[in-house]
């Protein structure tokens, strides 16, 4: 399917329109921006608001008001009217950032392995080679940005990962994250098959137009389009020279716009946060994307900073204020108000000005502030977020730091670690398909040598939980005491992370250090002081014979029997 013609096509597509407002709701809690919140929820943008001219319809929109659906999603808590003549003071917990950082801490801390089959690797120096190459994609800010990638896959439901290369810039290809709502996708049988960039650029000329690039993606090539619209529709198809950011394709495309990567796979890939998706099962093109962590909490979240904000609203009423007769007050004169020095030790009273109160007249206000009740009530709502999310409370160091054993820190976060493992299984086949388009595109665009982009890969995580290494060195040596398990087995259960060969050069410099504490002595090849082994019979070696008595010889007492 080619890129879209020029004319009144809606961009993005209708059928994503649920999808990618879903999302920028998402992106509202992500990025914890508190306008950006009142603005998805209907509520008042905060920072375009002017003091100076503050009003009611300023405020408030009429959806607020309204019944029904409409009204009450308006009415949560980032979508509730202000009150009239009272501050905007709503305050945001970030805890959907929190949860979006940890899970991608969860995910990328440390390297995963990704590795050559050797089953299937008819040469074992490519896949040494090939491996290596592997490697240095993933210390070459590979890492880091699949680190990045799954954190706005976590808020977002997924990202996007292409694989990009400019050998002017890096000698090998890297890896560039987008967001979901930025590409339109194409499935089939749930697999990405073609996917659309599209990007807004800079007005030309100071005009009102909304310019758009369009980079639609194929197997073995990519289709390049400039579109001048409006909001929400693409509009002419422009030629690459009318925009200065597009200028250059005019040399990489042919006259169709088209740039071949001479590579057969699609340069660019899906990876979920985790499926299924319960909210866009009904829609076809949007079932395939992941399930945010955010999706189906975001009245919890905002109960929690309704709670915040409650606590936050007690503290500042509960600051103390006197209230003193008219009586005490200075004044500089007639319309110019009345004023009390706090400092002022001695006052002198005046009868005719008394009521009879006297001291008493003066009164001091302060209310309570509900530390416990809303302690409480911020810590139930955090709880239940973040077991709602997938995430266990000790993940967040809810019960504190105290010293436990790597069991025992499992066992606390059990739903934590399901859930990592949960997403391992959408990120391991995401990360071996651009692993292996990676290899591709090195091989045919930068040159590389040694390197089998055909090769099998597999990929493995570490344990988010390390075991503590004393209790491991104090099983491995209970074993080896019980001669119940190898030199092999000890390296391999000590390092895990270690591939085969790695492993196998480890035991070899083991087995050389005995050789050269334990030195077997020349001539002496059995240690038993140069004699030889004992032959297993007599009589030429016959083992039928053993232990059967010599002629002469009495068997009870081994003395020969005189004539």
């Amino acid at each position: 399917m080619p890129l879209p013609p020029s004319g009144k096509t809606v961009w993005p597509p209708h059928q994503f329109a649920e999808p990618f407002a879903d999302m920028d709701v998402w992106r509202a809690w992500y990025s914890g921006d508190t306008s950006h919140l009142a603005q998805v929820y209907g509520g008042p943008n905060q920072l375009a608001l002017n003091p100076k001219a503050r009003d009611f319809f300023e405020l408030n929109r009429p959806s607020q008001f309204r019944g029904g659906i409409v009204g009450g999603l308006a009415r949560m808590f980032w979508g509730e009217p202000v009150t009239p003549g009272q501050p905007a003071a709503k305050l945001h917990v970030p805890i959907a950032g929190d949860i979006a950082e940890l899970s991608a801490n969860l995910l990328w801390t440390d390297v995963p392995s990704v590795t050559v089959d050797t089953d299937s690797a008819s040469d074992a120096g490519m896949a040494r080679s090939t491996t290596a190459q592997i490697k240095r994609y993933l210390d070459d800010r590979g890492h880091a940005t699949m680190r990045e990638g799954t954190e706005q896959a976590s808020a977002l439901s997924g990202v996007y990962v292409r694989v990009v290369w400019d050998t002017k810039l890096r000698p090998r290809p890297w890896w560039d994250v987008l967001s979901p709502d930025a590409v339109v996708p194409e499935w089939k049988w749930g697999i990405l098959t073609a996917a659309t960039v599209w990007t807004e650029l800079e007005p030309v000329g100071g005009g009102r137009e909304v310019w758009r690039l369009l980079e639609r993606h194929e197997p073995g090539s990519i289709e390049y389009g400039v579109y001048k619209g409006d909001a929400d529709t693409l509009g002419m198809m422009m030629a690459f020279a009318d925009h200065p950011d597009t200028a250059y394709l005019a040399d990489r495309t042919d006259v169709q716009g088209r740039q071949a990567t001479d590579v057969d796979r699609l340069l660019i890939g899906y990876v979920p946060n985790i499926r299924p998706n319960r909210a866009w099962a009904h829609i076809p093109e949007a079932a395939p994307f992941g399930r945010s962590d955010f999706a189906g909490i975001e009245p919890l979240m905002g109960s929690l900073d309704e709670a915040w904000t409650s606590w936050m609203r007690d503290l500042r009423l509960g600051k103390a204020r006197i209230m003193v007769p008219q009586s005490m007050l200075e004044t500089d004169g007639p319309g110019s108000g009345g004023l009390i020095d706090l400092d002022r030790e001695v006052f002198v009273q005046l009868n005719m000005l008394d009521d009879g109160g006297g001291a008493s007249s003066i009164a001091m206000n302060q209310f309570a502030i509900r530390v416990d009740e809303h302690e409480r009530t911020c810590t139930a709502l955090r709880k239940q977020i973040l077991s709602s999310a997938g995430y266990s409370a000790q993940s967040f160091g809810e019960e504190g730091t105290v010293a436990a054993t790597a069991t025992e820190v499992v066992a606390r976060k059990e739903e934590s670690l399901t859930t990592r493992g949960t997403k391992i299984l959408y990120q391991r086949p995401a990360l071996l398909d651009l692993v292996t388009t990676t290899m591709w595109v090195d091989v045919v665009h930068c040159g590389a040598k040694g390197v089998d982009p055909t090769a099998e890969l597999t990929a493995s995580w570490p344990q988010a939980v390390q075991p503590d290494p004393e209790a491991v060195g104090r099983t491995l040596s209970f074993l080896e005491t019980a001669g119940a398990i190898s030199t092999y087995m000890k390296v391999r259960t000590l390092r895990p992370e270690w591939d085969e060969e790695e492993v196998m050069k480890e035991v070899a410099r083991i087995r050389d250090d005995q050789a050269a504490k334990n030195p077997i002595p020349a001539g002496d090849p059995f240690g038993n002081g140069g004699g030889q082994l004992p032959d297993p019979g007599v009589d030429g070696g016959d083992p039928a014979n053993v232990g059967e008595p010599v002629d002469g010889q009495d068997p009870q007492d081994g003395e020969t029997d005189q004539a």
